[in-house]
């Protein structure tokens, strides 16, 4: 969820907890930040990244894997909260959608991702199902990302 966006009602906590796995890989795996912008819906998600090149089918594949196999691992999703000036410094609180709240909630999905984040979670990667990168694109240094997942 982009965290910008308060009101927002997000419809599916599935897809929102998978994004944030997709999050990331994509960290992991390509060195770049969490997407800039996401746009998170039952059906079908997207998310973007700031991006040099285009990556290959390949990169691709390989994130979506690795997303599958730790949504397959049954991961707990925590909810943590932090006093402001106690949330550890490897979690960004740059896009709070107040920044003068006292408490930071923290998602976390086991030692693969922690962020804050206002949006619903599953309680488990296994209520996910299996996770699908439907298609991407490259444009003037953004590469779009679009997924969604199916039980």
């Amino acid at each position: 969820m982009n965290i910008n966006e308060p009101n927002k009602v997000y419809s599916s906590p599935a897809m929102h907890t998978a994004e944030h796995i997709l999050n990331s890989q994509m960290v992991k795996y390509f060195h770049c930040e969490r997407a800039f912008s996401a746009h998170i819906e039952k059906k079908k998600s997207k998310c973007d990244y700031y991006f040099t090149t285009s990556p290959t089918p390949e990169d691709i594949a390989t994130v979506e894997q690795a997303v599958n196999d730790i949504i397959q691992q049954n991961i707990n999703v925590e909810e943590i909260f932090y006093p402001k000036d106690k949330v550890p410094s490897s979690i960004s609180i740059e896009r709070l959608p107040d920044p003068s709240v006292d408490t930071v909630r923290v998602i976390r999905i086991g030692d693969y991702d922690q962020c804050a984040c206002i949006g619903e979670h599953v309680t488990n990667t296994a209520e996910i199902g299996t996770f699908r990168i439907i298609s991407h694109d490259f444009n003037e240094g953004v590469l779009r990302v679009r997924f969604k997942v199916s039980s």
